[in-house]
């Protein structure tokens, strides 16, 4: 069996969650949590970053963070988990869908402008498969407009666009540590916050609107409630779970990228006869090897290619439904047509199996698997 995820778990995590779960604290900001973010300051050069429990609630964080609230509208895209948009409803907000591009499946930036509008406050990037968005296009068109841009980096931990660290691309960056991610903490996320005049409002909400951070640090007596909020702080338990997968950071990165590098490698031929499309990735970008995508020739091919992919023991899986032709976005009255290479891809692409516990064999698996199925179908 090659499973779609499996979590690389150690005895370097197992030791830290122990040590975490005897020591003083196991609710949120303890000593794991302090070691975490050291790591992401030493390896990114993030300064100001607060762990959530979720890449959801660091999403909802940002929304708040922005000012989003009834009557305004938000540029999304639609090719996104629903975490992204709900983020946006959840204020009131309706998200207005960008389509994507036919190269990176990245929102397209071409688009973006003549989406805009009085009522527009904010656009949601996503860096899907961990490849980031033409940022600097999108940050200039949202200054030229007062936008805020916050960029949903959730798949994108490591990689990078000109030189610069996806979730540092934009004012508010936002990281998901699930254990489907590359680094995980099973569930968990992280805000990042680059522009600084937002900390200490984050520090606020993130502590259910309280300004108890504060005490902790001995900066006040007491604490009290300052805003709006909730509890996004995860257990330092999980915290050490990260920790523990950050200190590996090489190891699982070198080994996604094999699985990764070996599909690219091994299905080149099959592109060439017309068979499948391969993810595009900018000379400008490097990825962190979260996602490997196949386009399909059609989306009757894709559903008979999982079906006996998964005969054999191996499970691809489908990636989104374009949430304005899933249930709630027709809910909202967006349909069908909007956005037509969204709804194109959308049907047609497929995710192989890519995690660090993989070996260049079991890709290679996969990839023989492939040839020997779209050769009998196409």
């Amino acid at each position: 069996m090659i499973k779609f995820n499996k979590p690389s778990i150690t005895e370097i995590e197992e030791q830290y969650v122990l040590d975490a779960l005897h020591g003083s604290v196991l609710s949120g900001d303890g000593k794991y949590t302090d070691l975490v973010y050291g790591e992401f300051q030493k390896r990114f050069g993030i300064e100001r970053m607060l762990l959530t429990t979720s890449g959801t609630t660091a999403l909802e964080m940002a929304a708040i963070l922005s000012d989003i609230g009834p009557g305004d509208e938000v540029i999304v895209p639609s090719f996104t988990f629903s975490s992204t948009v709900n983020a946006i409803l959840l204020r009131g907000a309706y998200p207005v869908f960008c389509d994507i591009r036919k190269d990176t499946w990245n929102m397209d930036e071409t688009l973006i402008e003549d989406l805009i509008t009085p009522k527009t406050k904010a656009i949601f990037t996503v860096d899907y498969a961990g490849v980031p968005c033409e940022m600097d296009t999108i940050n200039k068109i949202a200054a030229k407009a007062g936008l805020l841009v916050v960029e949903d980096a959730a798949q994108a931990v490591g990689s990078t666009y000109k030189g610069r660290y996806a979730g540092t691309l934009s004012e508010l960056g936002c990281y998901s540590f699930h254990e489907t991610k590359n680094y995980g903490m099973g569930e968990g996320g992280a805000i990042v916050i680059n522009a600084e005049q937002y900390m200490d409002r984050a520090e606020i909400i993130r502590e259910k609107g309280t300004n108890r951070r504060q005490v902790i640090r001995g900066m006040v007596d007491k604490y009290s409630w300052h805003d709006l909020g909730s509890s996004f702080l995860p257990s330092d338990l999980l915290a050490a779970l990260l920790y523990a997968q950050m200190t590996r950071y090489e190891e699982i990165m070198e080994k996604r990228l094999l699985v990764w590098n070996t599909y690219m490698e091994e299905l080149q031929s099959l592109e060439k006869d017309g068979l499948l499309g391969l993810p595009k990735v900018p000379e400008h970008v490097t990825h962190n090897g979260h996602m490997f995508n196949i386009l399909l020739p059609s989306e009757e091919i894709r559903g008979e290619y999982s079906d006996k992919m998964r005969e054999k023991g191996i499970q691809p899986y489908i990636c989104y439904v374009p949430l304005h032709t899933a249930p709630k976005g027709l809910q909202l009255g967006y349909r069908e047509g909007m956005l037509p290479v969204t709804e194109d891809y959308g049907s047609r692409l497929m995710r192989l199996p890519l995690h660090a516990c993989m070996t260049r064999e079991d890709a290679l698996a996969v990839c023989e698997e492939t040839k020997r199925i779209l050769c009998s179908l196409v």
